[in-house]
């Protein structure tokens, strides 16, 4: 089957898709107002993509990241967030509690991430991370379920 034959879910139910987006846009405004930089959602949204293998919202969140002033090296840095020294504490529990929200199948939030995250993030920042992290995992799924394509930029191949 074609991805041209695919159900485009976005573009079917229309309605279901601008309540998601609204939803998103919710969690974002919920994410700024407790404190949740640009740069840390962005990052979060990034690897919750790639761990989710969704190469339509890592382009998005890519584009993103790079417009509120995140450099190459620290996005090349996101997959191997734990060997590397390019990420503030903050930045690193909120990598941990989103690698938790991919896998949430995998017995959800554990006692020990849940008190390491909750060490260094205000309850109100959790809460309002929590919610971007399960916006951007719906996301992920219409994106991969729909096959959104990717293409090259710039003739690269």
């Amino acid at each position: 089957m074609s991805e041209e034959s695919r159900v485009h879910l976005s573009r079917s139910a229309p309605a279901a898709y601008q309540a998601l987006a609204a939803f998103s846009k919710t969690a974002g405004q919920l994410a700024r107002e407790a404190g949740i930089d640009p740069r840390m959602a962005e990052i979060v949204q990034i690897h919750v993509s790639q761990r989710n293998g969704c190469a339509y919202c890592v382009r998005v969140h890519v584009d993103r990241a790079v417009k509120v002033g995140l450099d190459a090296d620290t996005i090349a840095q996101i997959p191997t967030w734990r060997e590397s020294g390019v990420f503030s504490e903050r930045e690193r529990a909120a990598l941990e509690l989103a690698e938790s929200f991919v896998y949430i199948h995998d017995g959800g939030v554990s006692d020990e991430v849940y008190d390491r995250v909750g060490g260094v993030l205000a309850e109100e920042e959790y809460v309002a991370l929590s919610w971007l992290l399960v916006s951007i995992n719906a996301f992920n799924r219409v994106a991969i379920a729909g096959r959104y394509p990717v293409a090259a930029r710039d003739g690269h191949a």
